[in-house]
């Protein structure tokens, strides 16, 4: 599956020392790597940094749900416990004030509520009635739209602090961030500041002790009064709305501060019970006013222009942007999660389906098996360290073949290797450097044979191998074969995770392609076409990156069938660093991407061609280039979890889709009788692996976007990979000036 460089290599220029990089192309290098992360990187910190901030904005982080237990009052004035409601400590002042006779302020806390706030503001509004909103700044921050509703209908709002925490637990500089955010957020919903300040959880003048009197001389410093109630309708406890009615109504005809809550809950009895208590009280004589007014005050709600009030207004921008953000997030997580699934259950249903069909007793492609002599197609670029194992594993072939090592402007003794071990039935053909699908159609036009195989310069065939790929060939529709790419170079931890991918992710997607006869690509590794296949689409393509996957979509759209051989086995040598393994899936994706664009009129065209384009086109884009772009919020969202709850619940969902990665893999690995032991990794793959691929492929779309054109590159390569079952090569040491253009 790897590709041949495009460009020749700039240590061959004429002039040029070969061991060298110009001073220039390597500060050009280092200014040019940092974007390989700063794209993605910032698209991620920004998901991250959304997130957080809705998790602010619903408590759940800095979140504080203790509550104190009751303590002594000894350090409360007696004023106060004995005296109002509305408790003034502003410039030193220890006061208290009451509601004159008759004078009702309805409160509600916690609010505002999408749902219930609206409907107590119509009752409130449908009875000339006037309240206090004691809002909480999380909800003021979601719903900025009520809050201006409340101040506009004539309303006043008070502070109910930004979380809803027990200050008596939280320190001064907590205490002036509830404050101040929660001012922030009124500025920015409606325009205003408000001096009226309410705790969570408090209840009576009496009910206030040494624990929650301090905390009302701090806010009474920074300029709040604070206000308590005269009655309880306890409405959180839905205890009915005549219950509601009674426990809120004062006796005697006193004033009186009334607790009610328009947000926590079902507040349908409180609404109910609005509905019956305001017309009652009416028409016993009672006023239902601001706080303000029924005290003869000034009213509590001042204005704010300048920079204040961009200040909040960029806040509610911010706080609406994170809820829309994570709405998309949410509606993008649950479609990830159905390809996902779909994909998983596809694997596993069509790959056995396809197990069954092509293991069974008799099975044949056709009426007789295919032993005429095939054309086997070597393009090689600077192979020098590998082309002796790739040729040396054809010569063993139990096929008849013909062996054609194309020299793509190789710069090392690629060429002169291949002469030298003057083997028969092997030929090179040099050129120039042009690609690797010029060498191809290069090869193909010296080869002899009516069936072509194509490898790459740094893979090695079994002795079977030839034989098993080229079968399917004797069923006349058959125009490609794919065979089973393995991971050759599998000791190490970054080959082992590449060894999972290719025997789970690309075959068992092979098999499932294969039934649903939409196959995307042939793997450069190891595959074979049927030449006059190849000569009615027009050879080999460069318009892409992705030449594998773009010969194989015209395949398919000339009508040919694309089919996959598990016996065909080849093993390549995967990238053994991240920095070229990010240069290797960054030209796959891209290339892919350009492949899906390239044959994007399948899509409305008949026949075979539209059959591909309606049903092919749509699994390859949603499996190979959607869900994986998608699929990092499910490490996005778990860690966000396991960091801010509920981590049980996402710790246990994030293993059990591991659980079902396990079993996918464990099957694949079964089919291709591999063994279980390299699947002890897959935990740490799906950490750190799949999150590199997620940020190449995210790069690859940026660079789509943008109009970004990506040249070849080439990796460098060991020769570790031998032919099989012959003793591993020994690694060599690479000296500091043997470099190739891999980035």
């Amino acid at each position: 599956m790897s590709r041949t460089s495009r460009h020749g290599p700039a240590p061959g220029a004429p002039g040029r020392d070969p061991g060298t990089t110009p001073k220039r192309d390597r500060n050009a290098r280092r200014r040019r790597l940092p974007m390989r992360f700063l794209l993605p990187t910032t698209i991620l910190l920004a998901m991250m940094a959304m997130l957080m901030l809705r998790g602010y904005v619903h408590s759940e982080i800095l979140a504080d749900h203790r509550i104190q237990p009751e303590a002594a009052t000894g350090k409360v004035p007696e004023k106060i416990l004995d005296g109002g409601p509305v408790i003034d400590t502003r410039s030193g002042r220890t006061t208290s004030l009451s509601l004159p006779d008759h004078r009702l302020v309805l409160t509600f806390d916690d609010g505002p509520d999408p749902t219930w706030t609206p409907k107590v503001l119509d009752v409130l509004k449908a009875h000339h009635a006037h309240a206090v909103f004691f809002v909480t700044g999380t909800m003021a921050s979601r719903y900025p739209d009520l809050v201006a509703r409340m101040v506009r209908e004539g309303h006043e709002v008070g502070v109910h602090t930004f979380n809803h925490p027990d200050l008596s637990y939280q320190s001064k500089s907590r205490i002036d961030w509830e404050l101040s955010q929660s001012q922030l957020a009124l500025e920015g919903a409606a325009g205003i500041r408000t001096s009226l300040f309410r705790p969570p959880y408090s209840s009576f003048a009496d009910a206030m002790d040494n624990k929650s009197w301090p905390v009302t001389q701090y806010v009474g410093t920074r300029g709040y009064i604070t206000v308590v109630n005269n009655t309880d309708s306890e409405d959180w406890q839905k205890p009915g709305v005549d219950e509601i009615i009674r426990r809120a109504t004062p006796k005697g005809g006193k004033g009186a501060i009334v607790l009610m809550h328009d947000s926590g809950g079902d507040r349908h009895q409180t609404v109910q019970a609005l509905d019956k208590f305001v017309p009652e009280l009416q028409a016993k004589g009672y006023d239902f006013e601001n706080l303000t007014h029924a005290l003869n005050a000034p009213s509590a709600l001042t204005p704010v222009t300048g920079l204040d009030l961009w200040k909040g207004k960029v806040w509610i921008f911010l706080v609406q942007a994170a809820e829309k953000t994570t709405d998309v997030l949410v509606v993008c997580i649950a479609i990830v999660g159905v390809l996902v699934f779909t994909r998983f259950g596809l694997m596993l249903l069509l790959s056995a389906a396809h197990a069954r069909r092509v293991r069974r007793k008799g099975f044949r492609w056709g009426r007789a098996p295919i032993t005429e002599p095939v054309s086997v197609l070597v393009p090689a670029y600077n192979e020098a360290k590998c082309i002796v194992n790739t040729v040396n594993s054809l010569m063993a072939s139990e096929h008849p073949i013909e062996i054609i090592v194309i020299d793509d402007g190789s710069s090392d003794d690629t060429a002169r290797i291949v002469e030298d071990l003057d083997l028969p039935n092997v030929r090179v053909v040099r050129q120039q450097n042009a690609g690797k699908p010029a060498a191809l159609n290069r090869g193909l036009a010296n080869a002899s044979h009516d069936i072509i195989v194509m490898m790459d310069g740094d893979t090695v065939f079994e002795p079977a191998t030839v034989r098993e790929l080229v079968q399917p060939f004797a069923d006349r529709q058959v125009g490609a074969v794919a065979g089973n790419a393995k991971v050759g170079n599998r000791d190490t931890m970054i080959g082992a995770w590449q060894h999972i991918e290719y025997v789970m992710g690309f075959n068992l997607d092979r098999r499932m392609y294969d039934i649903l006869r939409c196959m995307p690509t042939i793997p450069g590794a190891v595959g074979a076409f049927r030449r006059s296949a190849l000569e009615r689409v027009g050879g080999m393509s460069d318009d892409t990156l992705a030449e594998d996957t773009d010969i194989t979509m015209a395949l398919h759209r000339d009508g040919w069938r694309v089919v996959y051989a598990e016996k065909a086995r080849a093993w390549t040598e995967a990238p053994e660093s991240v920095q070229q393994l990010w240069s290797q899936r960054y030209r796959w994706s891209y290339g892919t991407m350009q492949a899906i664009w390239k044959h994007r009129g399948a899509l409305v065209e008949r026949g075979p061609s539209g059959r591909f384009g309606r049903v092919g086109l749509p699994l390859v884009s949603l499996f190979m280039v959607l869900a994986p772009l998608l699929a990092p919020l499910i490490d996005v969202f778990l860690l966000y979890g396991v960091v801010f709850g509920p981590t049980q619940k996402t710790i246990i969902a994030w293993l059990g889709v591991l659980a079902i990665q396990v079993v996918c893999a464990a099957y694949a690995f079964r089919l291709d009788k591999e063994r279980m032991t390299h699947l002890i990794s897959l935990p740490l793959q799906q950490i750190l692996y799949r999150q590199l691929m997620y940020v190449v492929l995210l790069q690859s779309w940026i660079t789509a976007l943008t109009g970004g054109r990506l040249r070849w590159q080439k990796l460098r390569r060991t020769g570790v990979v031998g032919t099989p079952g012959s003793v591993q090569q020994p690694r060599a040491a690479h000296s500091g000036n043997e470099r190739r253009p891999v980035g």
